[in-house]
């Protein structure tokens, strides 16, 4: 249960802040308008780092479904867990889009574009064509889901050169950071990088429920993009790595 309220709060920072600072670069009349894509991609970097930081000592911090599907697949995690974080991450991901939505209140109400206001919630792409555009996070979620699965501890050496393995704490979230950092970059031009269902779906839905004055529809034609991508990237990490680390 601890472990569940872990993912739960990392993931609905997580979303306040990877979604408030998309919120503040594309909404009219905010400090950060027009700011930009490397302030989105950084933006989200830093979110990432805060919630991993927020839950790692409870939960490890997966923060996504393909993380914890990875995870679980790799054989570093327990299936029976699973159930439980993925729900939690989405949950928290639901009431962090609803938070964004209630701190720039004001500024949706100034923006008359609904497609940007959609943006705040959830990803679209740049030029509609599914199967690349799932390609797309295919490809940016193996990324990340190698990362975490390749991930090394520090060693030192101890008395009669034994090796003992030290954990960074709360500073290996700088690790996740940097590698959603370069992902946004790199990867994250054609379909805004969800890389993660959670993250994509909690929002969509709460994009549809909420009374946002002037706003489009959800575009659950696309919604399925950001789910099975991410988790079908998630499975090729796991086939990757093990062909790596064969022997």
């Amino acid at each position: 249960m601890k472990a569940c309220i872990a993912e739960f709060l990392g993931t609905v920072v997580l979303i306040l802040l990877g979604n408030g600072v998309v919120a503040n670069v594309v909404l009219d009349k905010t400090k950060g308008h027009g700011a930009g894509w490397i302030v989105i991609a950084a933006g989200w970097a830093f979110a990432v780092f805060s919630g991993v930081v927020i839950s790692s000592e409870v939960s490890g911090a997966h923060l996504n479904p393909a993380v914890t599907v990875g995870l679980a697949l790799s054989g570093q995690f327990e299936w029976g867990l699973a159930p439980g974080y993925i729900a939690a991450q989405m949950l928290g991901a639901f009431l962090g889009a609803i938070a964004v939505y209630v701190l720039y209140y004001d500024h949706y109400a100034a923006t008359a574009d609904a497609d940007l206001k959609m943006a705040t919630f959830c990803t679209s792409p740049a030029i509609r064509n599914l199967p690349l555009n799932t390609l797309s996070e295919v490809l940016g979620t193996l990324v990340l889901v190698l990362a975490v699965l390749s991930f090394a501890a520090p060693t030192v050496t101890l008395a009669e050169n034994t090796a003992a393995k030290v954990g960074l704490g709360t500073v290996g979230a700088i690790q996740v950071a940097l590698i959603v950092f370069s992902i946004g970059l790199s990867l994250g031009g054609t379909t805004g990088y969800a890389i993660n269902p959670a993250r994509d779906l909690g929002p969509r839905m709460a994009h549809a429920v909420l009374p946002i004055h002037g706003k489009r529809d959800s575009d659950w034609g696309y919604a399925i993009v950001p789910v099975v991508g991410p988790l079908l990237g998630a499975i090729l990490a796991v086939i990757v790595h093990r062909a790596i680390n064969a022997t």
